[in-house]
């Protein structure tokens, strides 16, 4: 399987659209990407990005994860795509997009991009940001079911950092992998959450 992010990114740039700089590119892209084939094994294996031991504040990541507390959960996603957003104990604190629906991913995401430290989204383009910032705006209150602690020992693989110039790929690949809870449990109370 070729690279769904390179094929992706090759076909948008030559339709014009630029990632990351107008609504229009940011929707087209992630048009895209809902209607790629693709799992989490397969965008691990075929993908041209880096894979990284550590994680830092700022930039997006795919990686699977095996939670401590499973057994307790009502349900977990197994391969997060995330922004971490600090460290926790044991390992950090990140923002997992796939515990919103598409468009509330697609909300959160159009806020996040006025955080980001510059507008080339090459290889230099991060988010500044934390949770005290998130918490400081109701601009980005879609977070709030998103914020997840994921432990260093519990990590099943290591992390695929996701260009700037590809977020809003990542952000709608059909590849989260809840277990224990369907979707629409999961989307439905982080509706509840939001709202509360």
């Amino acid at each position: 399987m070729a690279d769904i992010f390179d094929a992706i990114l090759t076909k948008g740039v030559r339709a014009g659209k630029i990632p990351g700089r107008s609504q229009d590119a940011r929707t087209w892209f992630r048009q895209q990407a809902r209607r790629a084939k693709t799992s989490p094994s397969q965008v691990i294996r075929a993908s041209s990005q880096t894979l990284m031991n550590r994680q830092a504040v700022g930039q997006m990541y795919f990686f699977q994860y095996d939670p401590k507390w499973k057994k307790t959960l009502p349900y977990y996603d197994t391969f997060p795509l995330i922004f971490p957003i600090g460290p926790a104990k044991g390992g950090f604190m990140g923002i997992n997009f796939h515990y919103l629906p598409l468009p509330l991913r697609a909300k959160l995401m159009d806020a996040l991009y006025n955080l980001t430290n510059n507008t080339k989204f090459d290889e230099s383009t991060r988010l500044k940001i934390s949770l005290n910032i998130l918490q400081s705006t109701a601009r980005f209150k879609w977070y709030k079911p998103t914020v997840k602690h994921y432990l260093r020992q519990h990590l099943r693989s290591r992390f695929l950092l996701i260009n700037s110039s590809e977020w809003d790929t990542a952000l709608f690949l059909p590849v989260a992998r809840f277990k224990k809870g369907s979707v629409s449990d999961v989307y439905a109370d982080s509706k509840r959450i939001i709202n509360s």
